[in-house]
């Protein structure tokens, strides 16, 4: 049975600890999955959303695995920017078995409380460096407990916008659990849905770096590309983990790299499918959309003063837009 959002409740849940406010869990009857859901008018006018990652939140006097000066200037920012949700892609903490990680989280993104942020992360690799699964989990859930028990989950952005909360840590491939929940996902969007955002870690595509695209992910690229030309929504794929910023389209399915959060920066070789060509490194960033009708628009924020002090400077850096299917 297709998700009704008219028959969401929608209402709002304070996180104990966290820096974030989260629409309550519906559950959809017949199935499986929980929907946040954030009605229409909350999203603002115009309907805007923000998604950037890797900011390895930890102890201000480390500076080498992380920049503390852009990451918190990136935090303020944001919260200035007050967005209708914010789409957290990973490696929030620098440490997950570090509680004093988490703290320092919550103490740097006091503003997102103030400004009433709604905050929607995934896991990144880095929450569970330290630890073992369980306690990196348990100490993920702490931080942001509306989400207790749950790896992944799915976020209404309104009636016209899905966001799909992946987890890259656990299996992707055909016939596990959690992609036999995107498959249901996406076969029940409601009609309404034109544009669906898949929110993860470990991005299916990207330019060559130290690493190289895992099968994990990369087999997200060919289901993609079977389904997006049969559906009525565009798919944009939102990831992380190389700590620079990138930007594909293939098979009609937008996929981007947004690892600019404060994490130190990677510098990547662009190959020619790259449509994102600009020098300048590094890339601290991060990326606002705006829906108007039928469009959905993007850019890519960037800090361009990352070591000076406040106020800093920022740059529009690159601009695309996804146009929703014709019916």
């Amino acid at each position: 049975m297709a998700l009704k959002l008219a028959a969401l409740l929608i209402g709002t849940a304070l996180a104990m600890g966290g820096a974030c406010i989260a629409q309550t869990p519906v559950r959809a009857h017949g199935t499986a999955p929980d929907v946040f859901a954030i009605p229409d008018a909350a999203l603002g006018d115009p309907p805007t959303f923000i998604v950037y990652g890797d900011m390895r939140f930890t102890d201000v006097r480390e500076s080498v695995a992380t920049n503390p000066g852009a990451r918190q200037a990136l935090v303020a920012r944001i919260a200035a920017e007050k967005p209708g949700a914010l789409l957290l892609t990973g490696d929030i903490p620098w440490h997950g078995g570090d509680q004093e990680d988490y703290r320092v989280y919550r103490e740097e993104t006091a503003a997102w409380r103030e400004a009433r942020l709604r905050v929607y992360p995934v896991l990144g690799n880095h929450e569970f460096s330290g630890c073992a699964d369980a306690a990196c989990l348990e100490n993920w859930w702490q931080a942001f407990p509306e989400f207790r028990g749950r790896r992944w989950y799915s976020v209404a952005l309104g009636t016209r916008i899905r966001a799909l909360a992946l987890d890259s840590n656990a299996p992707l491939i055909p016939g596990s659990p959690q992609r036999a929940w995107l498959e249901q996902q996406i076969e029940d969007l409601p009609a309404t849905v034109r544009f669906v955002i898949l929110a993860m870690h470990h991005p299916p595509i990207a330019d060559e770096a130290l690493w190289v695209v895992r099968s994990n992910e990369h087999g997200l690229t060919t289901y993609l590309s079977t389904i997006a030309p049969h559906s009525t929504a565009r798919f944009v794929v939102c990831g992380a983990h190389v700590h620079n910023y990138e930007r594909f389209e293939q098979d009609g399915v937008v996929y981007l790299v947004s690892g600019g959060g404060g994490a130190k920066p990677l510098a990547v070789a662009r190959g020619p499918a790259d449509q994102y060509q600009d020098p300048d490194f590094p890339n601290f960033h991060y990326l606002r959309f705006q829906l108007a009708g039928d469009e959905l628009s993007a850019e890519m924020i960037r800090l361009t003063d990352y070591g000076a002090r406040s106020p800093h400077e920022w740059a529009v850096k690159d601009r695309f837009t996804v146009r929703a299917h014709a019916r």
